[in-house]
């Protein structure tokens, strides 16, 4: 642990954690913040599996009132992972919390590229295509882990994985699935050769989604809050299913779309007996 607490807000490691809000900052290092106690164990836990890579902690011990909370600096440190402490006045500056719980991490989740993910390693997961919202993004993730799904495919930009916002709604999930950002065509040749079964979301579905046929590897395609699928996305699915829409509102939030479909994919793979373990 550092022995000098950190007090000025113009101290470099401060100034980082301050920078990791801007995407470019991001995009060039490959870093993210996790804050407060629990994304912060999530984190550790990921880095102590090897899915990332835990740069430092800081935390303002006047803020950082939980015994578990403690015992993460505690565990970070012994884990040889430099620590800092920073004046609570300096740390609260730095959260995007209201009530900031005094512990940040600068994480460094592991990269994968779209090549990497064999049907094997990578048999079910979901691709969204230029997502717009972060928490949109961090709540598919949650969802994805929280079925045992694979990972999350990012197609032809949007926003990113690492966007603050993403990584709290994600509750830690960003640290141990798979996040790979390809473009749509890179994403349909990778599809294509592993012989993933694409099956997109429309409205124009012929399909109810409770009564489709699911078959492995497969990836849930789900366009943009906004735009949705294009015409040419849905030609090269297949399958294209709906969720039914009883009263007046056409279309479902897109992270409660995903996990809708999700649960109903886990449930038509279990029938089978062939939901990955």
């Amino acid at each position: 642990m550092s022995a000098t607490p950190i007090t000025s807000p113009g101290n470099p490691r401060i100034k980082q954690a301050r920078a990791l809000t801007r995407r470019k900052e991001r995009d060039a290092t490959g870093l993210c913040l996790a804050e407060g106690i629990f994304h912060v164990g999530e984190a550790l836990a990921a880095a102590e599996a090897g899915r990332a890579v835990v740069e430092h902690v800081l935390y303002a011990p006047d803020l950082l009132v939980s015994d578990f909370g403690r015992g993460l600096v505690a565990r970070a440190s012994a884990g040889g992972i430099p620590v800092y402490e920073v004046a609570a006045d300096v740390l609260a500056g730095v959260a995007e919390k209201d009530n900031p719980q005094g512990l940040l991490a600068v994480v460094r989740p592991r990269r994968y590229r779209l090549y990497e993910l064999d049907a094997a390693g990578f048999p079910w997961g979901v691709a969204l295509v230029a997502p717009q919202d972060p928490g949109n993004v961090g709540a598919v993730l949650r969802t994805i882990d929280a079925v045992g799904a694979s990972g999350l495919l990012l197609l032809d930009g949007g926003v990113d994985a690492l966007h603050p916002a993403a990584v709290r709604a994600s509750m830690g999930a960003i640290f141990h699935r798979p996040v790979v950002s390809a473009s749509f065509a890179d994403f349909l040749n990778w599809a294509r050769a592993g012989g993933r079964q694409l099956v997109a979301t429309s409205a124009r579905g012929r399909a109810d989604y409770r009564a489709a046929s699911y078959a492995l590897p497969l990836v849930l395609l789900l366009g943009s809050e906004r735009e949705g699928l294009s015409a040419e996305q849905i030609a090269a699915s297949d399958a294209l299913v709906r969720l039914p829409m009883r009263g007046r509102i056409t279309s479902l939030n897109l992270a409660v779309a995903a996990g809708v479909l999700l649960y109903a994919i886990h449930d038509s793979l279990d029938v089978q007996g062939r939901l990955p373990g």
